[in-house]
């Protein structure tokens, strides 16, 4: 007789989330104990801010499942505000996929809606996207 091997597929869920010029690719693993790592850092040494830790934690604590998955996150571009915009907008898309009936109070909170304000483009003439140089009369 043959013996077989069982392999056990981890459940994960995946959402990508954007902000400005950061792309985060977040991983919701089920029955972890609240753990998130974003670039395979603790969310404490990532941001240092309370405000951008708050962002990130946001959808989790909307749909009280904030020890009921680990988050695992990749993300890059942009600065530190997109990038927790970005992870915000990543855990939100995955909540979705892992039970779809917290979809409607992630809509109504506006988590699921991609933010598109972008950076304007510099104008010829001008020192940056607006900013004109100093005007004088003679």
């Amino acid at each position: 007789m043959t013996a077989k091997k069982v392999v056990k597929k981890k459940v994960q869920y995946w959402g990508t989330g954007r902000r400005k010029k950061a792309i985060a690719r977040v991983r919701l693993i089920p029955g972890g104990e609240g753990n998130i790592v974003i670039n395979k850092r603790t969310i404490d040494e990532y941001f240092g801010l309370e405000t951008l830790k708050f962002i990130v934690r946001q959808p989790l604590v909307l749909t009280s499942t904030l020890d009921k998955y680990d988050v695992a996150v990749n993300v890059r571009g942009g600065g530190t505000t997109g990038q927790a915009g970005a992870i915000r907008h990543g855990v939100a898309r995955a909540l979705c996929i892992a039970d779809e009936t917290m979809r409607p109070a992630l809509k109504a909170a506006g988590f699921l809606t991609r933010d598109p304000r972008m950076k304007e483009r510099k104008k010829y003439g001008l020192h940056k996207a607006r900013k004109a140089p100093q005007f004088s009369k003679r």
